[in-house]
């Protein structure tokens, strides 16, 4: 995911958790997109609709001012085969767990990570962390761009097999047909 913390008003779905206000313990989210949002989000990923979008995070403070977020993306979404044009439906069921870091820590360790210098954190983040901008994670920007990631982009219904004509061509329809006639053709005529 590249842009969880991005902020703009074009985000369908927006669920903003300072990360100054979450306690040691942490915090247990549970998010279900409306139907204005789940609307926007069908527009955003060029589905027929989102019937249903649900988000549950656990979102934990760690050591360094980073931040972990696991939770589980699940949703409903309409779509159109790619094969027969029905419209059907699909499930979307995708697991989150990333880890966020303040922005300059988060900058430094990705650099240290593309350099294949950082032995202490590759056990922990396989990946660099995410940057925490402005203080906020946004949940929902979180989910929603699991959802995208998820969606079939070549949705087909069960059974459903694309078979294509073929039809065998003959000597003469060849496309270097000409070619030959022109090489059988006895020089010098």
């Amino acid at each position: 995911m590249t842009r969880p913390n991005a902020t703009s008003a074009a985000d369908p779905w927006r669920s903003p958790v300072v990360v100054a206000q979450i306690p040691d313990t942490g915090v247990h989210r549970e998010l279900e997109a409306s139907a204005r949002e789940r609307e926007a989000i069908a527009a955003d990923a060029g589905l027929r609709e989102v019937l249903s979008a649900h988000a549950s995070f656990d979102v934990t403070p760690r050591s360094g001012g980073r931040v972990h977020v696991a939770g589980r993306v699940q949703a409903r979404v309409g779509q159109t085969c790619v094969v027969t044009l029905d419209p059907i439906e699909s499930d979307i069921d995708e697991e989150i767990d990333l880890m966020f870091a303040p922005e300059e820590e988060a900058r430094k360790l990705a650099d240290l990570i593309a350099e294949g210098q950082d032995s202490d954190v590759a056990p922990e983040v396989p990946d660099p962390p995410e940057a925490i901008k402005g203080g906020i994670i946004d949940l929902g920007r979180l989910a929603t761009d699991a959802l995208y990631l998820a969606i079939d982009p070549y949705p087909r219904k069960p059974g459903v097999v694309f078979e294509s004509e073929v039809e065998a061509l003959g000597p003469e329809d060849h496309p270097f047909a000409a070619l030959k006639a022109l090489q059988d053709k006895p020089k010098g005529k």
